[in-house]
């Protein structure tokens, strides 16, 4: 014989399990209400900067010069030989350099130098009595000795200067150079400096010049002084 089940008595089972189901949700939220963190009326700071706002401030800036300390004095260690008791020893004898009190020391007098006069050059134009060449003697006047200098002095350079250096060096027309030499107070003739085309015919010019011979000097005041004598030298080579 089967059992009928009771529809109302299962509906009344399900209402309070709906109910019990309802009222632990209920029980939760209202729980979860009362833990859950409450936050105020706060205000919300941007973080986006406006750059027009802000003005450039210059912040000087200090440079330290870094200072070296100096260096700790070293320690000076002395060399000390030390001899062996059984070793000779050589006493070195030290004469005091300090006078005798009864000693009478003859002191000598202070003879002061006086200092060598500087000697000024002048040109051979500008010079009071110009130089004379051998064989310019017997004249007695400036502009006579410069012509009789002058002179000779061409000649010379035309007997001694070797003509055969511009078809060794390919050269071809005219070419000058110059050479300054100065007849010193002692009449002997030194070499200023040379200026040409070629470095040969500069060396060239040089050397016939360094031979000249020697001569009276030339005189300013009546003394002896060097006097300063530039020479242009033409050089023509022929094809």
């Amino acid at each position: 014989m089967e059992c009928k089940k009771n529809k109302q008595a299962d509906l009344r089972r399900k209402s309070i399990l709906f109910f019990q189901v309802g009222l632990i949700l209920i029980l939760f939220l209202a729980l979860l209400a009362i833990e859950w963190k409450t936050y105020g009326n706060e205000s919300v700071v941007s973080s986006k900067v406006h750059l027009d706002e802000f003005t450039e401030e210059e912040v000087p800036v200090t440079i330290m010069k870094e200072v070296t300390p100096p260096p700790p004095p070293r320690d000076i260690i002395e060399d000390v030989n030390v001899a062996d008791d059984d070793e000779d020893v050589v006493e070195t004898a030290i004469n005091s350099t300090e006078a005798d009190p009864g000693e009478i020391i003859e002191i000598e007098d202070i003879v002061e130098e006086e200092p060598e006069e500087k000697i000024e050059d002048y040109s051979f134009i500008s010079v009071e009595e110009v130089p004379v060449f051998p064989g310019c003697e017997d004249f007695d006047t400036n502009d006579e000795r410069k012509e009789c200098m002058s002179r000779k002095i061409n000649d010379f350079v035309n007997r001694k200067f070797d003509t055969t250096l511009g078809g060794e060096l390919g050269l071809s027309g005219i070419h000058r150079i110059y050479v300054q030499f100065k007849i010193e107070p002692d009449g002997s003739v030194s070499i200023v400096g040379a200026r040409g085309p070629h470095p040969k015919l500069e060396a060239e010019a040089i050397r016939v010049a360094g031979s000249l011979p020697e001569m009276q000097p030339g005189r300013q005041g009546g003394k002896a002084v060097g006097v300063l004598y530039s020479l242009p030298i033409t050089f023509r080579v022929q094809n």
